[in-house]
């Protein structure tokens, strides 16, 4: 005969019942907000041949200006129930975003020259690029990155967000105010701004797309394109709790609960 400590046990078994997770896609984040390359609060201004790979949207606001000359390969929204559903959409994957557990603090530090490996890096002021950040997936396409800025994103001239030992579609900068792209720059990834986004002249979104809650988007002459590479979007995963092993874990506690009973009766 042996002795257990049942109480110990218990809990070890509560343990397990809450900490049971599955994965989840978090291509799902963005829900309608994903077939958008580029959406604004107040408006969206362009200057020039710009080209939008997807849809434009704009909500609350209903001015979407200067197309042409620039081009919309997908339709474009203004202040409709589409729109509000990708803005309904866009805020969720902002908020979800924001409340990740950083896996590294950059405060203060130039992401320019970095070379950063799948992670949540947390800002808790103003980002600045100049130069080239290179995001290494360590070969795995579903390797997710996310940026988590508190207020604003700035590149200088020439700048560029780049990959390494393969493509990395899902990248998200969660910004707090205002992103700004200084001309030229070559950028990677999804940008969630709160207020603003302004692309000047010839920067190109490559594997992404600028997406403005409140504000403005204003471009000028800039490609915006979901388009990662040759392959379609991969999808991260991310933690998602799974009620059948949450069931797992449950039945455990059950368990040793019925085993307690038998120890003290004797077995």
């Amino acid at each position: 005969m042996f002795k257990i400590n049942y109480k110990y046990a218990i809990l070890l078994g509560i343990v397990a019942f809450s900490s049971f997770q599955a994965p989840a896609k978090a291509g799902s984040l963005l829900g309608t907000a994903n077939d958008f390359g580029v959406l604004g609060g107040s408006t969206v201004t362009n200057t020039g041949p710009s080209v939008i790979m997807q849809s434009l949207g704009v909500n609350a606001g209903s001015s979407a200006t200067g197309f042409s000359p620039g081009i919309v390969n997908g339709t474009i929204f203004t202040s409709d129930a589409v729109a509000a559903q990708a803005q309904l959409d866009n805020a969720s994957a902002y908020n979800y975003l924001a409340k990740l557990s950083p896996t590294k603090e950059l405060t203060g530090l130039d992401l320019g020259g970095m070379t950063l490996t799948p992670g949540v890096y947390s800002f808790s002021s103003s980002a600045q690029l100049t130069g080239k950040l290179t995001l290494d997936n360590l070969g795995d396409p579903n390797a997710l990155f996310v940026f988590q800025i508190a207020s604003t994103l700035t590149t200088a001239s020439n700048s560029s967000v780049v990959t390494t030992n393969g493509e990395a579609p899902n990248v998200f900068f969660q910004i707090g105010s205002s992103a700004t792209l200084g001309t030229g720059t070559q950028f990677m990834g999804n940008i969630l701004a709160l207020t603003s986004i302004t692309l000047t002249t010839g920067v190109n979104i490559e594997c992404g797309r600028a997406l403005a809650q409140n504000g403005a988007v204003t471009m000028d002459t800039n490609k915006v394109s979901s388009t990662c590479y040759t392959k379609p979007q991969e999808v991260a995963e991310v933690p998602e709790p799974d009620s059948s092993l949450g069931v797992i874990g449950s039945g455990m506690v059950g368990l040793l609960f019925a085993f307690n009973k038998r120890f003290r009766k004797g077995w």
